[in-house]
């Protein structure tokens, strides 16, 4: 699993944990939704030990807001004036890096005062004047690329945040349009967005999804996610970014291709064999 010889191999670090497109590797997670402090307090705490018995380096994700619902009758979540602590209380308590979304310009200096990384969702990663504020921050920005666009006009997303003279930067591949209410996943574009010199995380999760094809929700397929997982990790993905609950089944959104907190250490075992098995071979 050799890199291009154009790879620069940088590093952005977030607190403690370092994620590079060398050999290193992280795991981003956690419910896609923040419904309540103890459920937060819980999952990250859980996702912590279970990351720490197996070496992962591990940055907690959840949404105050999760803006793009399918349905007006869908769960956004709690709100940002109620997460605002959440976040303070996981950092102090959990110590661990925090990741979340951001919709709009306004929120972008208010949320990086509470955590690490700000998130542009991906029907959101082509507007210049959200992008540009979250940069200003200085934070680490996280983009999903959108379901609309081809690997290489990742490399435009890129430049825009340049301009702030802000490094740090994550592009994460979550899956393309393949038709109406599908996606497919095609792992050359974790290579090609390598080739701009930024780590590429992988989301399992999103990348399952089959967006609209319930009236007022999004489904998809659970069970091709391990399968993701390893052919991500076999192309050469810097870090997998999934969403994780505890009672999949009543999740407030998202909750088929959410992943079970009770299957997340098999999985995350299998899949750093199967990455070792790979980096051996070369």
């Amino acid at each position: 699993m050799k890199k291009s010889s154009k790879m620069k191999n940088l590093t952005v670090k977030c607190g403690s944990v370092e994620i590079s497109n060398s050999n290193s590797f992280c795991l981003i997670a956690g419910p896609c939704q923040l419904e309540t402090e103890q459920h937060a307090m819980d999952m990250s705490g859980k996702i912590k030990e279970i990351t720490s018995k197996l070496g992962i380096n591990f940055i907690y994700k959840t949404s105050f807001d999760k803006a793009n619902r399918t349905s007006l009758k869908g769960k956004r979540g709690i709100g940002l004036e109620q997460s605002l602590p959440i976040f303070d209380k996981i950092k102090k308590e959990v110590n661990v890096p925090i990741l979340t979304d951001i919709h709009n310009i306004e929120q972008c200096s208010i949320i990086a005062k509470h955590v690490d990384i700000l998130q542009i969702p991906a029907f959101l990663c082509r507007q210049t004047d959200l992008l540009i504020a979250a940069a200003k921050t200085k934070k680490i920005i996280n983009v999903k690329k959108g379901q609309f666009l081809s690997p290489y006009k990742v490399k435009n997303i890129i430049d825009k945040i340049l301009t702030t003279g802000n490094n740090n930067i994550l592009i994460t591949e979550r899956g393309n349009s393949f038709g109406y209410d599908n996606l497919v996943s095609d792992m050359r574009a974790i290579q090609i967005m390598q080739e701009f010199d930024f780590p590429v995380i992988y989301d399992a999760t999103h990348s399952a999804q089959v967006p609209g094809n319930f009236e007022n929700t999004t489904s998809g397929h659970r069970e091709f996610i391990p399968g993701q997982v390893r052919a991500a990790v076999a192309t050469g993905c810097d870090g997998i970014f999934m969403e994780v609950h505890d009672d999949v089944d009543n999740a407030l959104s998202d909750a088929s291709t959410q992943w079970p907190l009770k299957e997340l250490e098999p999985l995350l075992v299998s899949m750093l064999e199967f990455r070792r098995t790979y980096l051996s071979n070369g």
